[in-house]
């Protein structure tokens, strides 16, 4: 793709997940995927995690990820904290920090689906208060308290000190102002990367930050899901609909039929929209297909964007 004449660098990151939430995914999609990204203009390489679904384990793919990438951030984009014990997943994400020399950023959530929750055991209820202990957990032994009385400190170290930057999958207004106490920012979601939801949902969080007496402004991740190739708008519509199926088949079709970015001129726009906002630090672009021609495009994007990323 040729760089708009009107185009100026992206003052943003952009980041591209993993498409493992799409059908197809092997062992070739795991290394043509994550070689496309690192060597590309991206930012970050990322996946979430789901139970009762078709997608591969998170922190098992984020850690064949971080193996086999040298230069993006290693974004765990969410983990549900509820879901995990807090000891073990202390270790794991301290373990990604090593393996990747301080490259790892951890999104938590509380999870929406109950059905995941039932298929692991785990009750649904105190999700909220559970997740803000879980973290002042995860400060203190990442910063080399023991779990035990009488035990050695939970390791390895993290190399980055007191862990790995924490954001929060937060989106209502509470669950916002609880994540002002603990978090660095916020990863949201937005299916089309609506300038105007985004900004609101910027200043919401800032001015949660504000109430908690927090300095700056949070940092704002948000994502999207992307199609872009031969067949993009059935093919988002299709990944978006699947996708949201276990909220009900009309609520997905209705939504999926709001998805919009299926050609690099869409994606071109949004990520222009966003940049004049100046209120996102990074956009991360969640694939619909594990087509690497899909990939290719979305790098084609954003390296037009900012060639000297």
């Amino acid at each position: 793709m040729t760089q708009r004449s009107d185009a100026p660098a992206v003052p943003l990151d952009v980041g591209a997940a993993l498409p493992t939430m799409a059908r197809g995914w092997s062992r070739s999609t795991l290394v043509d995927w994550c070689d496309l990204i690192d060597d590309g203009p991206f930012s970050s390489i990322s996946c979430g995690e789901r139970i009762t679904f078709h997608n591969t384990e998170m922190l098992t793919t984020m850690g064949a990820a971080a193996g086999r990438c040298d230069r993006v951030r290693v974004l765990l984009n969410l983990a549900v904290g509820p879901w995990h014990h807090t000891a073990l997943l202390a270790k794991q994400v301290a373990t990604l920090d090593v393996i990747t020399d301080g490259r790892v950023e951890l999104g938590l959530g509380v999870g929406g689906r109950p059905q995941d929750f039932e298929a692991l055991g785990v009750d649904w209820s105190y999700r909220h208060q559970r997740l803000d202990d879980q973290v002042a957990e995860l400060r203190r032994w990442w910063a080399g308290d023991s779990v035990l009385d009488g035990a050695p400190p939970l390791g390895p170290p993290p190399v980055q000190p007191g862990g790995p930057p924490l954001y929060s999958g937060a989106m209502g207004p509470k669950a916002t102002a609880r994540a002002a106490r603990w978090a660095d920012g916020i990863s949201w979601f937005d299916l089309s990367l609506d300038a105007t939801e985004v900004t609101a949902a910027a200043g919401r969080a800032a001015d949660a930050w504000a109430d908690a007496g927090r300095e700056g402004r949070p940092h704002l991740k948000v994502a999207c899901f992307v199609a872009l190739g031969e067949g993009s708008t059935p093919t988002l519509r299709s990944f978006t609909e699947n996708y949201l199926a276990i909220f009900g088949r009309r609520f997905a079709a209705d939504t999926a039929a709001t998805a919009t970015l299926d050609d690099p001129s869409a994606l071109t726009d949004a990520l222009l929209g966003l940049a004049d906002t100046g209120v996102v630090d990074e956009v991360i672009l969640v694939p619909a297909t594990v087509d690497p021609r899909c990939g290719e495009l979305m790098a084609n994007v954003v390296g037009a964007l900012a060639p000297a990323r």
